[in-house]
């Protein structure tokens, strides 16, 4: 049976007879450096593992390989058993905690028509499932049975094609889904599941502001750092935007400015007096998947963004969205990660003890944790062997529409992550991503238990990227 870098790693380990844990991860630190060093001369000569995904009724596909983050030397990620060192209040994070499934609730509320639950209770496209590549006797098949197909694409650049097919009349979304399996018990088939913000913003068309379109742009691949944002509108207009080279995909051309979108993308290359993005000299590649629509951030839509990603061969990609498992996302997801292309996301603040949320629990994921001011983990992040780095995610400053504004959430972190990723990555290339990862781990400052742990993963990097909010206020009561 074929394995990842998480199992083959410790077993090496064990025949070498080598230290299973790891010194803290400080820059200068020698130990440091040889265990970086070692790492690297393990990983980068295995490749990628690969996983073989087949499809019924078609010729097999070509494998898809999956490139799980390096194990670098340190305790398997477990359970949470690593102490939590926090000053927060758990009562004052409740509200952050119980964000999501809020804005759930509301969502469903307001859109009984559009939306609804899947078994699990995470929101879903009503009536909408995603086929990956399914055979044209498959579909000839659901046809016969009242299916009908309501779009079909070709990803370009992710090496699929996905069809969306509309539940019969008069029969349930998730009653449609396991009689599509019972078909084909092989079908690559899920819901169009939603995602949402990981951070303190409200339901994904709140205060989005349209705005004039922006060209959607191409380019060749050069020198400079390139890194992607999928998320909701940048306002390009910002101040701390204003002077950025910003791509925009999605909206059918137009922009619409969204409060969270803006915000994380500041993070990733805004620049204004002490304020700087942990990627300020990037071009950012920004794709909109929500437009204000009930229906965005849907996997179907995250997923035509990172086919344009791929495309495009932007390096590092942002995603501070969080959600259930998905097949189609899994697997554009293991494509990007197959091209050298690494993928940062948000691993939520759902709370340490909830379930893992997606994308960031993809073991080809960087999962980023947040920190306060006093480097202590948010308690209402999420914890496990999901998250791989911590970054600032309080007590800082971010781009609103309003100037700036404080922020607080695993959101915010995720974009210091990927803009430092950005600047070790400047090409998609396999071997290097797993360079860039192990690179970023050997500088950051370990905390929690030695090496990688379930709270802060390999340790904390980007402090330097927090700006607190009221410093940001006295510059620009300054510069009036």
């Amino acid at each position: 049976m074929e394995r990842g870098f998480s199992s083959i790693v410790p077993s090496f380990y064990r025949r070498m007879k080598l230290p299973t844990r790891s010194p803290k991860l400080r820059d200068g630190a020698p130990r440091a450096r040889r265990w970086a060093a070692l790492a690297l001369a393990i990983l980068v000569p295995l490749g990628p593992a690969h996983a073989q995904l087949r499809l019924p009724g078609v010729p097999t596909t070509p494998s898809v390989p999956s490139a799980p983050l390096p194990n670098l030397p340190g305790p398997t990620p477990g359970p949470l058993t690593a102490p939590v060192r926090s000053a927060d209040s758990v009562v004052a994070a409740l509200p952050l905690q119980e964000l999501r499934q809020r804005t759930i609730g509301e969502l469903m509320r307001r859109y009984p028509e559009r939306i609804e639950a899947d078994p699990a209770g995470e929101p879903i496209v009503r009536g909408e499932l995603l086929l990956v590549s399914p055979s044209a006797a498959l579909l000839a098949t659901a046809r016969a049975q009242g299916y009908s197909v309501l779009r079909e694409q070709s990803l370009d650049g992710l090496g699929e094609r996905i069809v969306v097919l509309r539940a019969p009349p008069g029969t349930g979304t998730a009653d449609a889904l396991e009689q599509l399996r019972a078909i084909d018990p092989n079908l690559e088939v899920d819901f169009n599941h939603l995602y949402t913000r990981s951070g303190d913003d409200s339901h994904p068309g709140h205060a989005s502001t349209p705005g004039p379109a922006p060209p959607v742009l191409r380019s060749a691949p050069g020198s400079r750092v390139r890194v992607g944002l999928v998320d909701g509108g940048v306002d390009a207009h910002h101040p701390a935007l204003r002077d950025a080279d910003i791509h925009h995909w999605g909206c059918g051309g137009h922009t619409v400015r969204s409060p969270h979108g803006t915000a994380v993308g500041s993070l990733l290359v805004g620049k204004i007096g002490p304020f700087r993005g942990a990627a300020a000299a990037a071009s950012l590649y920004a794709a909109d998947v929500y437009c204000a629509q009930p229906t965005g951030g849907a996997a179907e839509t995250i997923v035509q963004a990172l086919a344009w990603m791929a495309r495009e061969q932007v390096p590092v990609v942002n995603l501070s969205l969080v959600g259930p498992a998905n097949r189609l996302l899994e697997r554009a997801v293991r494509a990007l990660a197959a091209r050298g292309q690494i993928v940062v996301a948000a691993v939520g603040n759902d709370g340490p003890q909830a379930p893992p949320l997606y994308p960031a629990s993809y073991p080809e994921v960087v999962g980023v944790t947040a920190v306060n001011a006093s480097r202590n983990v948010l308690p209402e992040a999420a914890r496990g062997p999901q998250v791989a780095f911590a970054a600032p995610g309080a007590d800082m400053a971010v781009a609103t529409e309003r100037g700036f504004e404080p922020a607080r959430g695993t959101s915010y972190a995720a974009p210091i992550v990927a803009g430092l990723l950005a600047s070790l990555l400047r090409v998609p290339d396999p071997a290097g991503a797993v360079r860039a990862i192990a690179e970023l781990a050997q500088s950051a400052t370990d905390l929690g238990e030695p090496g990688r742990d379930p709270a802060y993963g390999w340790g904390l990097v980007g402090e330097t990227v927090r700006v607190h909010p009221e410093r940001m206020q006295a510059y620009l009561r300054s510069a009036r």
